[in-house]
């Protein structure tokens, strides 16, 4: 083991495909952004797991056992331990899946203390960057670095992908594609039932080395003349709580459901072959076209994705001759707009009316190189 190890994952925003990449094989396009979550693994003493974070100052001591980490916090208070271990779950299941890793390798995980700080919140408020991607990504980096595992980008995301997925097997994964690979991805997810099953089945091992159906994922030139701008809401959403919604309901295998998903996939695959081209027009129009088929759906399903900020957001946008959408679930966090790079005049008019219509620009960059990195 080293002495310390650090590495930083970067968050996401989706450019087209919510909602249908849910679906396993459907196409998304995302970008992975210069705000990042960083954790830092190190010996523990005393307790088996410690973890500590700029978000939860009491931080937590777990204790390893037969079905993976558990509370081993002192005190009275019995509710603390479920608490705990649901605000640090993505974190937990990360940690999880790299010790059941090394033990079927044949080694035991040593103790360990895990510090986390983000740069994907503001006061304790998420932006909508994937914060709980990134947390995952960088922790299975860390750790599996700190155990001397040699991992591929590949079986990083296939990791932090099982760790997601055992908390929640809707989530798609394209905040973990974006965060391993970095710059701008097209992304498919795959089966997370069947991912699960092979690793229910086969072992952790088994689930790296298998084909994963459904699953693809490939790196996408940036466009050549536009600049992407990012808005905040001041919101923030609930993503699970808007696709568990649009699952509630009647969605799954309704015409609706079909149309939607028909729809998406041809504006993800036309903005994919606009990036290979360098055809900027195109993204823009595709773009636009994205906002529409988003807000027939929010007026089809009501799921609320459009907010009075986010639809502000968009239409000030347009109206300085760019494009513009929610990026992700909606219902707050963030949206992107595109405009020509070279129009300096546009971008600062449109940063002027977002923050007078309530949205706050957001310095915010794309993340050009490779996923989670060493601090050096």
């Amino acid at each position: 083991m080293t002495g310390t190890v650090t590495r930083h994952a970067p968050g996401k925003l989706f450019v087209v495909g919510e909602y249908a990449v849910l679906e396993p094989g459907h196409p998304a396009v995302l970008v992975a952004v210069d705000r990042h979550v960083g954790v830092t693994v190190s010996a523990a003493h005393g307790a088996e797991v410690v973890i500590e974070s700029d978000l939860f100052p009491q931080g937590a001591r777990l204790r390893r056992g037969a079905g993976g980490l558990t509370w081993s916090g002192a005190g009275d208070d019995t509710d603390a331990g479920p608490r705990v271990l649901e605000r640090l779950g993505h974190v937990v299941s990360a940690i999880d899946v790299v010790d059941a890793l090394l033990a079927e390798r044949g080694r035991r995980p040593p103790p360990v203390r895990i510090t986390i700080t983000s740069g994907l919140h503001r006061d304790g408020t998420k932006f909508g960057l994937g914060s709980s991607g990134a947390v995952t990504v960088a922790t299975v980096s860390a750790v599996a670095a700190y155990y001397g595992l040699d991992l591929s980008p590949d079986a990083r995301f296939r990791l932090a992908l099982l760790a997601t997925a055992r908390r929640d097997p809707r989530s798609s994964g394209g905040d973990l594609a974006a965060s391993v690979w970095g710059g701008w991805v097209a992304y498919r997810a795959p089966d997370r039932a069947a991912v699960l099953t092979l690793a229910r089945r086969g072992g952790v091992e088994h689930a790296l080395r298998e084909p994963w159906p459904g699953f693809s994922v490939r790196r996408l030139p940036p466009p050549r003349g536009l600049a992407l701008e990012v808005g905040w809401t001041g919101e923030p959403a609930a993503t699970a709580a808007l696709t568990g919604r649009l699952e509630s309901g009647e969605w799954r295998g309704s015409a609706l459901q079909r149309d939607f998903v028909r729809r998406s996939d041809t504006c993800a695959e036309a903005v994919i072959r606009a990036l290979e081209r360098g055809d900027d027009d195109e993204l823009l129009h595709r773009i636009r076209s994205a906002r529409r088929m988003l807000a027939d759906l929010d007026g089809a399903v009501r799921l609320g994705i459009f907010t009075p900020v986010l639809t502000a957001l968009c239409d000030v946008a347009e109206a300085v001759g760019g494009a513009a959408k929610p990026s992700g679930a909606g219902g707050g966090d963030c949206g992107i707009a595109f405009l020509e790079a070279a129009e300096a005049s546009r971008v600062s008019r449109l940063r002027e009316r977002w923050e007078a219509a309530g949205v706050l620009p957001l310095p915010i960059r794309i993340q050009p190189t490779k996923g989670a990195q060493h601090d050096r």
